[in-house]
């Protein structure tokens, strides 16, 4: 009795898990969508400020890695090079939760915007957890950060930037999350940088960086 009675325990728990993380997932998709007006983000100098006319409607921790390769110098040595645009999950709270809600990857532009040529190897590209929307964006600026700057302020990490979109694209059921991004700020950098050690030609190192993405529309 005892056995089937912790069975039928274990068995309700798991359905209760189950359960929760699915209202999880449904709550936080329409979190997303209906809290886009609750997005803040901080101060930025000008260099990578949005233009006017957009507005911050979600922001995502991402948590990532920067890849670099060892490549020759023209004086003979050798030195760490960024061979590869960064990889990272992004990540917002719901009540208390932290849920996936985006991945940062880089990819070939499917539904580049007019009067852009997408290059073979491929924009930074941003993809819906939920939906499978997506936006591809290119550098318009970035800055190091510096103890003065408080959305950049973790000296000797990876720049943050100012990122435009090239192309959007609704997810595969019309989902629609990021295929109104015009401008991505990537702020509060924290690691990542071009590795110190000595290197030797061919070889590769991957370092791991968090930030914070915010992501912007046109306004209506």
């Amino acid at each position: 009795m005892s056995y089937k009675f912790n069975q039928q325990t274990t068995k309700t728990a798991r359905v209760r898990s189950l359960f929760a993380a699915a209202l999880l997932l449904a709550c936080a998709f329409g979190t997303v969508t209906l809290a886009a007006a609750q997005v803040t983000p901080p101060p930025t100098p000008t260099d990578i400020a949005v233009p006017a006319g957009n507005s911050a409607y979600l922001v995502g921790h991402a948590f990532g890695s920067q890849g670099y390769t060892c490549l020759p110098t023209s004086t003979g040595g050798a030195a760490w090079n960024p061979t590869a645009r960064p990889e990272a999950t992004l990540f917002a709270s719901f009540f208390g939760h932290l849920v996936q809600i985006i991945t940062h990857f880089q990819s070939i532009n499917e539904n580049p915007k007019p009067g852009v040529t997408p290059p073979l190897s491929g924009n930074a590209t941003w993809q819906g957890s939920l939906d499978s929307s997506r936006v591809w964006a290119v550098k318009v600026k970035g800055i190091d950060p510096s103890s003065d700057i408080e959305s950049c302020r973790h000296t000797g990490s990876i720049q943050c930037l100012l990122l435009q979109s090239v192309g959007n694209k609704k997810g595969s059921t019309g989902g629609n999350l990021l295929a109104d991004t015009t401008f991505i700020q990537r702020l509060n950098t924290s690691g990542g940088a071009v590795p110190t050690s000595v290197c030797t030609v061919g070889q590769t190192q991957l370092v791991p960086y968090t930030a914070d993405y915010f992501f912007f529309r046109a306004d209506n």
